[in-house]
């Protein structure tokens, strides 16, 4: 009996297949630290760049389905994607899983990727997005916040945490050492935090934003290719919308048998790079490259 007692008391993982997030999560401190002693090597540096993108991803599946069946160990894991991503875990919540998987690109999804300059999608759109949609959503968690002061303190007080413990983090680095902590640390998660939010403009922009029906697909862009293996199949993004709260590892699944024949074939990307070089950058020369729309201008608000 104590063996059991003891064996269920061990943090354990939902899915297997998160080993490949610890991993993750455990190589991009690694490689921080070992530049900031060691200086700076280019290879490692654009690794590091590229697991601020893995983080990010880790960080909106976590929220999604928390990725331990212990609450304490779930907590640690929080904390841990705070101080990793440079902000606080908390904003998943009212941002994404209360207003983007709600509305779905829709007229009331506060950061619709067409509420900012009309229904774009080029290279300039795509830069400015995430400054867009920040500027937008930081009064959404602060309403947040208000609510969990009046109706939960409990809750805020943990999120005041997350806030406290990024802050302090990138404090204690810059007086450590301003500029190594600007260049190991803050810029790399300044780069992460773009993608986290820049990923919206990739997976909607030009797509359908108008009032959904039951069986109307359109509001997303899928994205094939390599960078499902290696960014947790972040850009099978129909499936994920359909079923918020399924594993990452079986989106490809479920992509495959439900979603990808009933999506508009001009929203199945083969690749994600060659569709940014596509449409952000040949198109700056030949029309031809240019994104089309797929949504009736009467929705556009």
């Amino acid at each position: 009996m104590d063996k059991r007692l003891g064996r269920r008391r061990l943090p354990l993982l939902r899915h297997w297949r998160d080993v490949q997030s610890l991993a993750y999560m455990a190589a991009l401190p690694a490689l921080m630290v070992w530049q900031w002693v060691h200086g700076f090597h280019w290879v490692l540096y654009g690794l590091m760049l590229f697991l601020t993108l893995g983080i990010g991803v880790v960080h909106h599946n976590h929220t999604h389905l928390r990725m331990w069946r212990q609450r304490s160990a779930n907590r640690v894991t929080d904390m841990a994607l705070t101080l990793l991503q440079g902000h606080p875990t908390f904003v998943f919540f009212p941002a994404h899983a209360a207003n983007h998987h709600r509305h779905k690109h829709g007229p009331r999804d506060l950061a619709r990727t067409y509420r900012y300059g009309g229904d774009t999608n080029h290279l300039a759109g795509y830069l400015l997005h995430p400054l867009q949609a920040a500027w937008t959503l930081y009064p959404l968690f602060w309403h947040w916040l208000a609510r969990l002061r009046r109706y939960r303190p409990g809750v805020l007080r943990y999120c005041l945490w997350q806030y406290a413990a990024w802050l302090s983090l990138w404090g204690a680095l810059l007086a450590i050492n301003p500029a190594k902590a600007l260049v190991f640390v803050i810029l790399p998660q300044l780069h992460g935090l773009h993608w986290l939010l820049a990923t919206n403009y990739l997976q909607h922009a030009h797509a359908d934003g108008g009032p959904q029906r039951h069986e109307q697909l359109s509001y997303a862009r899928n994205f094939e290719g390599w960078v499902n293996p290696l960014l947790f199949n972040i850009g099978l993004h129909t499936a994920h919308h359909e079923y918020g709260r399924v594993h990452w590892s079986a989106l490809s699944r479920l992509h495959e048998q439900e979603y990808r024949h009933r999506v508009d074939p001009r929203l199945i990307e083969p690749g994600l790079v060659p569709y940014m070089f596509r449409v952000f950058v040949l198109s700056l020369v030949w029309r031809r490259y240019r994104s089309r729309s797929l949504m009736r201008s009467k929705h556009i608000v």
